[in-house]
């Protein structure tokens, strides 16, 4: 696991009505403050990726669907400088993964339906903090595809 990266299992409270599913709290002793919320969609086998943000902390929960959530450590002083890490969130499982600044992150879509993922950041979006990277960037080096076997 890549260090400060948290995953919190999230409650989804079922009846015959429906579900409602909590997503975050400021009473949380994880939240750490409130920029925007917002919901990126993407489409079945997709890639969104790979982007840091040098400011913002990312609290990501999959509302529809299910995600390959991919997270690189590129902090250069980390415990973990190098490290890949994959979550598999979503519908199968509802958590928060809450990403710190300077950890490249990037999704897939997994399934044959697109997800809904929201981002409930710690700032407001801000073009100048986040850089954009190549999601088949050869410095990463990660395999995107689905492993069989």
């Amino acid at each position: 696991m890549i260090e400060g990266v948290e995953i919190i299992p999230l409650a989804t409270f079922l009846d015959e009505r429906g579900a409602v599913r909590h997503m975050l709290k400021c009473t949380d002793s994880h939240f750490n403050g409130f920029g925007e919320i917002y919901f990126s969609q993407i489409f079945p086998n997709a890639i969104k990726g790979w982007h840091v943000h040098r400011v913002m902390e990312l609290n990501y929960a999959v509302v529809s669907g299910n995600i390959k959530l991919v997270l690189y450590d590129a902090r250069e002083d980390s415990s973990t400088f190098g490290e890949i890490q994959e979550i598999f969130m979503g519908e199968n499982n509802y958590v928060l993964a809450k990403v710190p600044p300077h950890v490249v992150n990037g999704f897939k879509a997994i399934g044959d339906e697109k997800a809904i993922v929201a981002n409930c950041a710690t700032t407001a979006h801000d073009p100048d903090e986040i850089e954009r990277i190549d999601p088949f960037d050869d410095e990463i080096g990660y395999d995107w595809d689905i492993r069989h076997g």
